[in-house]
Parts: C-alpha cells; structure tokens; sequence
C-alpha cells in the first residue's frame, strides 16, 4: 500500500506534496500582488511583448494568435460589461441608473479587474507554451485573420458602446466623481 505509514494513517506522496507547497506559495505571491495594479499590467505587457516577438521571429502561429485575439476580446466584453444586465433584468428593475431620479447604483463588473488580469497573463503564457509544439503552427493567409479580427472588433465594441449609452454607465472611474446641484 503506498502513501500509508505503518499506523495507517495516509502520507501524502512527495509529489503530491510538491504540488500543495507550490499552490500554496504561487497562491501567496498572487495575493500580495493584488494591490499592485500598474506592475501587474507591467509584467502582463512584458509576457505579451515576448509572446509578439517569439511569433515575430518564428514567422508563425497566426492561427494561436488569432485565438489569443478572440480570448482577450470576450475578456474585455466581460471586463466592460456591467454584472447585472439591464436589458435581461427588466422585469426586476434595471440594475443601473437609466434616469436622473433613480437610485445610484455603482457599476459592478461581470468580470473583475483582477481576474480580468489574471486571465490573459495566463493566456499570453499558454500560447508562448504553444508556439513551441509544431502542430499548432497550422499555415494560413494572417491578413485575412487580422481583417477579420478587426471587423469583429469594431462590431463587437459598437455593440457594447451602444449598450453604455443605452443604459447611461461608465465602466472607467475618471477622476472623484461629484454630484451637480442646480
């Protein structure tokens, strides 16, 4: 029987332990990374500048960085959106402030700053693990990806800037906000 002691109590198996202590102490640096917005982003940007010129320099993988594209534009229609949809929640009231008498109501995320972050840091640092494996570097024409990528782009943000005016929401803090008396 392996991973019993003689008592018969389960030891854990050094492996398992390994990867418990290194959960635990990735786990720690995460938390206390979690006040330092700017130098999160930082590091973000230097894992996708290594990424740009790993793709740069191997003249492939259009088709992982066309993924990567389509992944970080749904984390950003995420990161944008408010939690509670005005549109889906009508028949409770809308979530939001759509007139001047209605109750303030601060916009809340679907999808939070930090694991906004978190997502595509992990996701620039799967497809640098993907740009070494042949398999994924499936050859195409890239300016036909790119042109697609921005068409979807610009529709997909139209549709989400109409929302905002629609329901009247910033989801950017600009400078203290301050009420107007007339």
């Amino acid at each position: 029987m392996e991973g019993t002691s003689i008592d018969g109590a389960s030891t854990p198996s050094p492996l398992a332990k390994w990867k418990a202590d290194f959960s635990r102490a990735f786990q720690y640096y995460l938390d206390r990374s979690t006040p330092h917005s700017f130098n999160r982003w930082l590091g973000t940007l230097a894992v996708a500048a290594v990424y740009f010129l790993r793709v740069y320099f191997v003249q492939g993988f259009y088709i992982v960085s066309y993924g990567l594209g389509i992944y970080v534009l749904n984390l950003l229609i995420g990161f944008l959106s408010p939690m509670v949809d005005p549109e889906l929640d009508v028949l409770e009231g809308a979530a939001l402030p759509t007139k001047d008498s209605d109750e303030f109501k601060p916009f809340i995320r679907r999808l939070p700053e930090f694991k906004f972050w978190y997502s595509i840091t992990k996701a620039f640092c799967v497809a640098i693990v993907m740009t070494f494996f042949s398999i994924f570097d499936v050859p195409v024409f890239w300016p036909i990806l790119v042109a697609y990528w921005i068409i979807l782009f610009l529709l997909t943000m139209k549709r989400q800037i109409v929302h905002m005016i629609k329901f009247k929401y910033i989801p950017f803090d600009i400078g203290k906000q301050a009420s107007v008396n007339f």
